[in-house]
């Protein structure tokens, strides 16, 4: 066999998420469509087996038989950013959030008095809580990289005045404790649209309702939310682990850097006199476009948070870094995300 001239531009790969029904089964569940994220790029995918390369007893050299690997008992991660378009976001929103598929209407909830979650082997009618992954090769179909019940354990979604228009991008960690499927064809229906009403901005954000900790009419050059919530993998089969459990704590923070201004001259003080909240109304974080989320446009809301940061930000002109945390009061909502 000679030496093959083909090579393939990275922009030839696809990144393709599709929700899944039954634990165990890399199809897409309820007849749903693969979707091919909008990704600035497609990295390499961490496979993290067990492997043993000591040398034994009896030698200096490690020998052939020596050589130990295991894929079962290994948890997988995959990590992927770019654009974030509405059919993305729903899907990674869902999926975070631990809510049912179709649940939301547009509007992503997760309660402050959440409990743990936990699906495995034989479980089925779970599409929202498992995705199923293809990184489809530029190659041909025999090259696909498939994992099978992967659960997104954080999401990044930010923008930047300055880069794209202040367009809303994301970054995605996926995990899964499946053992990687067959590098077959497993996404057989792909949706590639990317239409421009799939896209969102800062600038829909309406001054009053820029606020964070309370304070609106905040002259905004960039934010960054980020979603956390981790999975545990436990057994061990010949499919991998049997069971993913979300048990650790759900934290949602947001970063933004603001103007300094008479809006925003006081948050030094705000952060040194912080006490142990009764009440909301002066610890919202809300960037929306009116006072509620609604379907359709992207906005985020924290009704109670707390300030972890505060600090200038030398630039043409002065700005503020702040960071702040959503803490629940034990009934309503954490955080909310709309899209």
């Amino acid at each position: 066999m000679g030496v093959s001239t083909a090579a393939y531009s990275p922009k030839e790969f696809q990144f393709l998420i599709a929700e899944q029904d039954a634990f165990g089964t890399i199809e897409a569940g309820g007849g749903n469509a693969y979707h091919a994220l909008d990704v600035d790029s497609v990295g390499s995918p961490s496979l993290n087996p067990t492997q043993s390369l000591d040398v034994r007893n009896g030698g200096r050299v490690l020998q052939a038989n020596d050589f130990f690997q295991d894929v079962k008992a290994s948890v997988k991660e995959i990590s992927v950013s770019g654009t974030a378009t509405t059919n993305a976001l729903d899907m990674l929103l869902e999926n975070i959030m631990g809510e049912a598929e179709g649940s939301a209407s547009g509007v992503y909830t997760f309660a402050s008095n959440a409990s743990s979650q936990s699906v495995g082997s034989g479980d089925s009618s779970q599409a929202g809580t498992l995705l199923s992954i293809v990184i489809k090769s530029g190659f041909g179909t025999n090259a696909d990289l498939s994992f099978k019940d992967c659960v997104v354990t954080n999401l990044s979604l930010n923008g930047d005045v300055g880069t794209e228009g202040g367009r809303i991008k994301f970054s995605a960690t996926f995990q899964t404790g499946s053992v990687v499927e067959d590098l077959t064809d497993a996404a057989t229906t792909v949706d590639t649209a990317f239409a421009a009403s799939e896209n969102y901005f800062m600038s829909s954000w309406v001054a009053a309702y820029r606020k964070i900790y309370g304070v609106d009419d905040l002259v905004m050059q960039s934010f960054n939310l980020t979603l956390d919530n981790p999975a545990t993998f436990s057994g061990v089969a010949s499919t991998g682990y049997e069971v993913v459990t979300r048990a650790s704590e759900f934290s949602a923070t947001l970063d933004a850097t603001v103007k300094y201004d008479a809006e925003t001259e006081d948050f030094f003080e705000k952060f040194n006199n912080q006490t142990n909240h009764a009440s909301t109304a002066a610890q919202i974080t809300l960037l929306n476009d009116d006072s509620s989320l609604t379907d359709g446009t992207f906005g985020i809301s924290m009704p109670l948070t707390v300030l972890t940061n505060v600090a200038f930000n030398e630039g043409d002109v002065m700005m503020v870094d702040l960071s702040v945390k959503a803490v629940g009061t034990g009934s309503d909502a954490l955080v909310e995300v709309a899209c």
